[in-house]
């Protein structure tokens, strides 16, 4: 696997116990099982979103990110490439899907001491930040000036364990021009349980149900 995903602890060298039961997710997603993208995905985001399309990689991990009142984020991490299907859950059942996006991460960096997070953090939080030329909105916060960053306690599941990685993460998003698509930039401070510090910004676009297929 890439940097990225040894920092989030997807290769966790010791398990936790035994490895949790299979959970088949919403769409059919789960460990194992290989989400295929639509060849013409990659032709029609060009020119309006940074997002790299994949090719077709397994599911190595799962995470879950509850968010109160039955809402919850379902990450599928892919295998060998620093990408993830994260999927916006509205309710209890697989079928309570809000929406589909797919993430790959654009950098990490580690961080050895909080005077470098507060210098590496300082504008995260404003009402609109550029990124590669492009201008994204705030999506989390109503404040006028900077917002501050929002909790999340992600459970990740992987064949060899079960942990957990602390965020405070911040989301932005900006339209792109195609029609129920936009382009999201998340930052997230992870903190994983040995308490190594990273920063990561994610670049994602919304998936429409015909861009997956799950084999």
């Amino acid at each position: 696997m890439g940097l990225i995903k040894r920092m989030l602890g997807l290769e966790a060298p010791v398990a936790k116990g035994a490895p949790q039961a299979r959970a088949e997710g919403p769409l059919g997603l789960d460990i194992g099982r290989m989400p295929s993208l639509s060849p013409s995905l990659a032709s029609l985001l060009d020119g309006h979103s940074y997002v790299v399309v994949p090719g077709d990689e397994k599911i190595c991990a799962r995470g879950s990110i509850e968010l109160g009142q039955g809402s919850r984020l379902l990450r599928y991490y892919l295998d060998d490439e620093d990408y993830y299907l994260q999927v916006v859950m509205g309710g209890a059942g697989n079928e309570a899907i809000d929406e589909v996006q797919l993430f790959g991460y654009f950098s990490a960096l580690n961080v050895t001491s909080k005077a470098e997070l507060q210098r590496l953090t300082a504008n995260i939080g404003l009402p609109t930040l550029e990124h590669e030329g492009e201008s994204f909105e705030r999506q989390w916060g109503s404040e006028m000036g900077l917002a501050e960053l929002v909790p999340l306690h992600e459970s990740v599941t992987s064949p060899e364990a079960s942990y957990t990685v602390k965020h405070h993460a911040m989301l932005y998003a900006r339209e792109i021009g195609l029609v129920n698509r936009k382009e999201y930039l998340l930052f997230s401070v992870e903190e994983d349980e040995q308490g190594n510090v990273s920063l990561t910004t994610a670049v994602g676009v919304t998936l429409q149900l015909p861009d997956l297929q799950v084999l």
